[in-house]
């Protein structure tokens, strides 16, 4: 089965299912966080995402199953742009970051309510489609008074020359 987009050089783009895997992931794990009271799981979470934000795709745990393991037996889904998914990521990243820290003060509650908020967000949107951080990007757009427009596909999937 021929890839319509290489999932680590075509970045503008993204199968519109690996994010999905990615917030199940993350929802899980943060689950778990709250659930055990063990939050150096939410660093754990923050680095990893970190780590795929800036070094790449090859670089996050969920992106290598899905792209490694499970693409190839699903097939390739709908490819989408990947700016509304990425500023989603930096938002986990940003809110996980601020629940290490709040449990780091001293504000378990703190860190336990933003925890919550990732944990349910993540998993409303690996279970429904719906991403939050996906609509607030768009948004974004919107107030901004600039239209959002999706990204062309990569000259690889619309079988042009680069």
């Amino acid at each position: 089965m021929k890839r319509r987009a290489d999932p680590y050089r075509d970045t503008h783009v993204i199968d519109a299912r690996a994010p999905r895997v990615n917030q199940a992931v993350v929802g899980v794990v943060a689950l778990g966080a709250v659930a055990t009271g063990w939050w150096p799981l939410l660093a754990l979470l923050a680095l990893q995402l970190a780590l795929g934000l800036t070094l790449g795709r090859r670089w996050c745990l969920a992106c290598l199953v899905y792209f490694e393991l499970l693409q190839p037996r699903w097939g390739e889904g709908p490819l989408e742009d990947s700016r509304p998914p990425r500023f989603a990521n930096i938002l986990g990243l940003c809110f996980l970051t601020a629940a290490s820290v709040a449990y780091l003060a001293g504000q378990p509650t703190v860190g336990a309510v933003l925890d919550s908020l990732v944990a349910a967000l993540a998993l409303v949107a690996a279970v429904t489609g719906f991403c939050a951080g996906c609509s607030a990007y768009r948004i974004g757009y919107i107030l901004t008074g600039r239209p959002f427009v999706g990204c062309p596909l990569p000259p690889s999937v619309t079988g042009e020359r680069p």
